[in-house]
């Protein structure tokens, strides 16, 4: 090395020939040309394979893949490269992406059909209806003048303990003020309620919303003046509606139901039925009948009772009907579930879903024991007389 004087003198120097750069055998390719032996490779795996490049198939299939997508994306790659598309897999129409929704339905793969990792459980957040049930009770202080109304919860409770009053589904129109409800096992009277009507604004557009400030008493000593809407998302949730006292339903009825004339506003029918069911359990029972409330023709409410739990999931014929004029059906028909309530039927029937239900409608009495103990509650004699279910008549109290 201490012979080499310059650098010259080192390159000359190369028995190998290692410093000698031979030709390129091909001359290099435009970028077009590159482009489209790119795409000559995918092509050649759709010829092998019959399908297109998958993601997961391997480091190979998913570089095909991932290189079909990005020209599919590209509209000039696009145009360049359609002379050379034998098999059409640039007849692509790219999916406009315009909201979550757009996404998730793009789920070729199916990638979201099986949850198996709980990807969509909350497991640090509460849910919409714990929270609301949270600010439910915390919305509560100790009610100063509670004497006043602790005799009245403890009658209440009397009254739904001895059948005077039941608990009933909660629906939005029996939220007023005066009546008792249940929440999470917590009796509550909505003492009043201070209406107001304001705007409000949705995303279909804004409209007018009645809400106020209520006063609710609880029988555990508190009360609270949530908003009359938040009150209702409550029970509407895990609430029941109480009925009221029996004997002041009877009165209520009484007074409405007499002087009936042609300008009287018909409410709807109470009608009474006998099932048709091949079950043996149900055939053998004798004087077995639903007394029940509807706003329609009674033909058209049960032509789908084989479908229908609280029709025992089989046909029923009808055996008589009363139109009901100035008075709430709802509460007539109460008088009549309360008057046969110790002859109750008790079954379960389950639905075409498996699902368990409990039909409270029915009752073991003669039909004209019950058409008898209809024409009491018109005349306002049902307060005098009760029904004995073991010889299954009615006697005088």
């Amino acid at each position: 090395m201490s012979d080499k004087k310059t650098l010259q003198d080192i390159f000359n120097d190369d028995p190998f020939d290692l410093l000698k750069v031979k030709p390129a055998s091909t001359p290099a390719r435009n970028e077009d040309e590159r482009l489209v032996s790119s795409f000559q490779e995918i092509a050649d795996f759709y010829e092998k394979n019959n399908r297109e490049p998958q993601l997961g198939g391997g480091i190979q299939e998913h570089q095909y893949h991932s290189r079909l997508k990005g020209i599919r994306s590209d509209p000039s790659k696009m145009s360049m490269l359609k002379p050379y598309d034998k098999y059409g897999l640039l007849d692509y129409e790219a999916k406009e992406v315009n909201s979550i929704k757009d996404i998730l339905d793009d789920d070729i793969f199916g990638l979201l059909d099986d949850d198996s990792e709980g990807l969509f459980d909350l497991k640090h957040i509460k849910k919409q209806e714990d929270r609301a049930s949270t600010d439910f009770v915390a919305r509560r202080k100790h009610c100063k003048d509670f004497d006043k109304y602790e005799a009245i919860f403890k009658d209440v409770q009397k009254d739904l303990s001895g059948g005077k009053r039941k608990l009933m589904p909660f629906k939005q129109e029996i939220l007023q003020a005066g009546d008792f409800f249940v929440h999470n096992g917590v009796l509550l009277l909505l003492e009043k309620v201070d209406f107001e009507e304001g705007v409000q604004q949705f995303r279909s557009g804004s409209r007018f919303r009645k809400d106020g400030r209520t006063r609710v008493i609880f029988e555990n000593g508190t009360e609270s003046n949530m908003l009359y809407r938040s009150l209702y998302k409550a029970l509407l949730d895990n609430g029941k509606a109480v009925s009221e006292h029996v004997d002041k339903v009877n009165e209520k009825f009484v007074e409405k139901f007499s002087n009936i004339s042609e300008e009287d506003k018909e409410a709807g029918f109470i009608y009474v039925l006998k099932s048709k069911s091949d079950k043996q359990e149900i055939k053998e029972i004798e004087h077995l009948y639903k007394i029940g409330y509807s706003k329609v023709a009674v033909e058209e409410r049960v032509k789908n009772a084989s479908q229908e739990p609280t029709y025992l999931m089989a046909p029923v014929s009808i055996i008589t009907a009363f139109k009901c004029y100035n008075m709430n059906p709802q509460k007539f028909e109460l008088l009549i579930h309360t008057f046969f309530s110790n002859s109750c039927l008790n079954i379960d029937i389950f639905d075409s879903n498996k699902q368990r239900h409990t039909p409270r409608e029915w009752f073991i009495a003669p039909i004209d024991v019950i058409q008898q103990a209809i024409q009491f509650i018109i005349s306002g004699e049902i307060v005098n007389y009760r029904y004995d279910a073991v010889n299954k008549e009615i006697i005088a109290r």
